[in-house]
């Protein structure tokens, strides 16, 4: 007779995860005000009261979710800074970073997540935790790089540049207007049949 399969119980972190990630699938599906507590719960194949047990409130789950994505931006820039640091002039040494950026935009989850967050700058408790992060990033760019305000200023620019046309989907749809077509060769170079197949490796202007 076969032995029972032992069940594994979750840690507290592994649940706290677990719904954190069906919660960034139902922000980013559906928007912070087109989102419950109640569809996070069945998202995740849990109880409601459990998930607002676990946060408190929806703002606070978004709050946690924002900074969940952020937190991956920001530590996927980081390896890259003492390159761009070592020559913040030359154009080439920042490719590198632009490149990391766009990759990680592949998971349209975490780029919706973030494109919610930046819009959301009239909810008070989202709107100063949006502020707060853009002004962390831009910190660690010019401190991690020693570059100028308007290099950062460009860098970040031509990222949210990418965030936008990637989330109206420009890539996919961009041979259907002369003018957008033109506009996305500008912003992806070469990547742009990768972004439109969401499997961007490249980068074209990301840059300073």
């Amino acid at each position: 007779m076969a032995s029972p399969v032992k069940q594994t119980r979750m840690s507290a972190t592994e649940r706290r995860e677990l719904v954190l990630a069906a919660a960034s699938r139902a922000f980013a599906r559906d928007g912070y005000h087109g989102t419950s507590t109640d569809a996070v719960a069945r998202e995740a194949g849990v109880s409601q009261p459990y998930v607002v047990r676990m946060f408190g409130s929806k703002s606070r789950l978004f709050a946690d979710v924002f900074d969940r994505a952020m937190r991956r931006i920001m530590d996927t820039f980081e390896p890259h800074f003492d390159d761009v640091a070592a020559d913040p002039e030359n154009d080439e040494s920042w490719l590198p970073m632009g490149i990391a950026y766009t990759e990680l935009l592949e998971d349209r989850d975490l780029l919706l997540v973030m494109m919610h967050g930046f819009t959301s700058g009239a909810n008070p408790e989202i709107g100063v935790l949006a502020r707060d992060w853009m002004s962390r990033l831009y910190t660690q760019i010019r401190t991690r790089t020693g570059c100028s305000p308007e290099q950062a200023r460009t860098f970040i620019a031509n990222g949210m540049l990418l965030n936008t046309l990637l989330a109206m989907q420009v890539p996919e749809h961009a041979g259907q207007d002369p003018a957008l077509e033109e506009l996305a060769v500008c912003a992806f170079g070469n990547a742009l049949d990768a972004a439109g197949s969401e499997n961007a490796s490249e980068i074209g202007d990301f840059r300073s």
